[in-house]
Formats: structure tokens, sequence, C-alpha cells
């Protein structure tokens, strides 16, 4: 069985799971749950959800940070801003304001 992925359908795809991250966060307790801007150097994490406004987030999600994801955090500029974080074996430099809008699961959730 093979689908078509058209920009209609991918995009429609993306959409839906922007509803299903933003949808996931209600009802869950958050303190514990760490932003991307607070990885360190080689340290990973998993997506949870994007707070961000749908246009960003979608972008964000074509380059592949959906929820769910593998994030590591990699080398960052001389003052530490943007950082270059790895997610599904491609790289892409985020600024701090952003990547602290990428919410990580607590780390209970993520075993």
């Amino acid at each position: 069985m093979s689908i078509t992925l058209t920009t209609r359908t991918f995009t429609f795809i993306l959409e839906w799971m922007l509803q299903l991250s933003f949808k996931s966060e209600s009802g869950r307790a958050t303190a514990t749950a760490a932003s991307l801007s607070e990885l360190r150097r080689g340290e990973h994490g998993v997506i949870d959800r994007l707070d961000l406004p749908a246009d960003q987030a979608l972008r964000l999600m074509e380059l592949g940070f959906l929820p769910g994801a593998s994030v590591m955090a990699a080398l960052s500029a001389p003052g530490g801003d943007p950082r270059v974080y790895r997610v599904d074996g491609s790289e892409f430099a985020l600024r701090r304001e952003t990547a602290s809008r990428l919410i990580l699961r607590a780390a209970r959730d993520v075993a």
C-alpha cells in the first residue's frame, strides 16, 4: 500500500499533529518538563509540544521538530545563541527564544 504525499496531504498531517500537541497539554503537569533551550551540549530530550504560533510551529514540524521526536543539543555560537540541535539526522540552528518554546517530556515520561 502506498500513499501519495501531496502538499495538501502533508499540510493536513502536520496540522493534525499540531492539534495533538496542543491537546496533550491539557491536564498534564509541566513543572518537571524542561524546554529545549535548557539542554546542554550532548544532552538528549524528547519533544512533548510546541508552544508557538501555528505558522512557526508548522514550519518547525516540517523540519522534524515533532512531538515525540528525539533532539540532541549540539554546538552553539560563542555567546550561546543560536544553538544547533540535531533532530532526525539533520542539524538546525534555533535561537534561544524559539528553543525555549519547545517543551520536553519530563524525565519520568521518556523512559
